[in-house]
C-alpha cells in the first residue's frame, strides 16, 4: 500500500493516530448499518416479492373478467358504462425514515361517502364479469399503492447500501491501511532520527570527557613540575 506523502514529524504523527482512530471508528459504525441495511433490504425484497406475485395473480383475474365482459358486451356499451367514474380518490404522500433513507409513504381516502360505492353504472346492460373486473380493482388499489412504495423503497435502500459499501470497502482496504503504513514510516524515521541524535550525543560525550581527561592530566603534569621546581 502507497504510503501518504507527509512530513515525518511528530505533530504529523499525532494527527494520522487521531485520523486513523477516527477512520476505524468510522469503519465499525459503517459495517454495522451496511449489515443492519443489508437485512432490511432483504426483509423488504421478500415482502415485495411475495405482495408483487399477490398483485399480478388478481389482476390476472381482473383481464380475465374484462375480457369476458368486452365479449359479452358491445363496445359502445362498455366504453359507456365506463366513461364516468363514481369513485374519486386523494393521496397523501409522506416519508419515514429508514437507517438514514426517507422512504415514501401512501395514503389514500375516496372522495365519495360510500367507499363501497363504486359503481358508475345500472346493472341492466352490464355483465357480471364487469361488476367482479371493477370490483377486484377496488380492492387491488390499495395493494398497488402499496406496492409502490415497496418498490420505491426497496430502490432507495438499495442505493444507500451500496453507497455504504463502497465508503466501507474504501476504509477497509484504502484509507486504514495507508494510515497505518504512513505512521509505520515516520514511527520508523523518528525512531532512526532519535537513534542518530543519541550517537551524535554520545560521541560528543566522548570528547568532552576526552578533553576533561586531558586538561586534568596537563594540570596534574604541571603540579608535578611546580613541585620539582621548588625542591630543586
Amino acid at each position: 500500500m502507497e504510503r501518504m506523502n507527509v512530513n515525518p514529524t511528530r505533530m504529523m504523527l499525532t494527527s494520522l493516530k487521531k485520523r486513523l482512530k477516527t477512520a476505524v471508528r468510522g469503519h465499525k459504525l459503517l459495517k454495522d448499518k451496511r449489515d443492519e441495511l443489508m437485512k432490511e433490504f432483504l426483509d423488504l425484497a421478500r415482502e415485495n416479492g411475495r405482495l408483487r406475485e399477490d398483485v399480478e395473480k388478481r389482476l390476472g383475474n381482473v383481464y380475465k373478467n374484462f375480457t369476458v365482459a368486452s365479449s359479452i358486451m358491445s363496445q359502445e356499451v362498455m366504453e359507456e358504462s365506463l366513461m364516468f367514474p363514481k369513485q374519486g380518490v386523494e393521496l397523501q404522500v409522506s416519508s419515514r425514515n429508514i437507517m438514514s433513507v426517507d422512504v415514501p409513504v401512501f395514503d389514500f381516502r375516496t372522495t365519495a361517502e360510500d367507499p363501497a360505492d363504486i359503481f358508475p353504472y345500472g346493472f341492466a346492460r352490464t355483465s357480471g364479469e364487469l361488476d367482479n373486473a371493477i370490483s377486484e380493482l377496488s380492492d387491488i388499489f390499495p395493494m398497488l399503492l402499496d406496492l409502490a412504495a415497496k418498490e420505491k423503497e426497496t430502490a432507495l435502500l438499495a442505493a444507500e447500501l451500496e453507497k455504504t459499501r463502497r465508503r466501507v470497502n474504501a476504509l477497509e482496504y484504502v484509507m486504514i491501511p495507508r494510515l497505518q503504513v504512513t505512521i509505520k514510516y515516520i514511527q520508523m524515521k523518528l525512531d532512526e532520527n532519535e537513534r542518530g541524535n543519541q550517537t551524535r550525543l554520545m560521541k560528543v560525550k566522548d570528547m568532552m570527557l576526552e578533553e576533561a581527561i586531558a586538561e586534568k592530566k596537563a594540570k596534574d603534569e604541571a603540579a608535578i613540575e611546580r613541585m620539582v621546581e621548588s625542591r630543586q
